[in-house]
């Protein structure tokens, strides 16, 4: 699936804002969701957090072996 670039590189951070912020909504809530919303927003700030790790490693090394840097 092909995203717009701005939209593909927020993604990560977006997810951790939204995860965050159904902390923010389960701590202030007293009603049944409550449990749901901690568990919704850990699992999407752990896929924010890994989303972001893995583009850093990738790009980290994708930069090591840069095919405009071969020397001859």
């Amino acid at each position: 699936m092909w995203l717009p670039r701005p939209i593909y590189e927020a993604k990560p951070y977006a997810s951790i804002l939204i995860g965050l912020v159904c902390f923010a909504v389960a701590w202030w809530v007293e009603r049944s969701p409550r449990s749901a919303l901690f568990v919704l927003g850990g699992g999407l700030v752990t896929i924010g957090v890994l989303l972001a790790m893995k583009r850093r490693d990738y790009r980290s090394t994708q930069s090591d072996y840069d095919p405009r840097a071969i020397d001859e």
